[in-house]
């Protein structure tokens, strides 16, 4: 069992700027793609950002395209996401996830998709004030 923890969390200002990081458990952990999850009060839990973890693609939702930036550190096995130009509408408690290599993986843009992931972290709230 893998743990991964999030951090970063808080309050902001509209505008302002957080970085979310997710480390995880298992220093050997080799994951197939680490990914960025949210979900805001009565709503579902959406897809936000992903990376795959050894080539590096990279992936966002269209609504935090060119505001958000997800990068790694293989070393320390740790994801971040820099959140930038926060809006109130951003405001939502955001998890990583990890998705393993060797499961079967089909459709397009499966890396969206929370049943692609295996372990998710606790999540951290994030909260924008407008």
């Amino acid at each position: 069992q893998v743990h991964l923890v999030e951090s970063g969390g808080g309050l902001v200002q509209a505008g302002g700027s957080l970085r979310l990081s997710c480390s995880a458990s298992d220093p050997t952990f080799g994951p197939y793609i680490m990914g960025w999850f949210r979900q805001a009060p009565g709503k579902e839990r959406e897809f936000v950002t992903a990376v795959f973890w050894s080539a590096g693609n990279t992936y966002y939702a269209d609504s935090v395209k060119g505001r958000f930036t997800i990068s790694r550190d293989n070393a320390k096995n740790t994801v971040y996401v820099q959140m930038n130009n926060l809006e109130a509408e951003d405001t939502a408690v955001y998890y990583c996830a990890a998705a393993l290599r060797g499961r079967v993986y089909s459709g397009d843009n499966f890396w969206t998709r929370p049943g692609s992931y295996s372990y998710w972290g606790q999540g951290t709230q994030v909260t924008v004030s407008a």
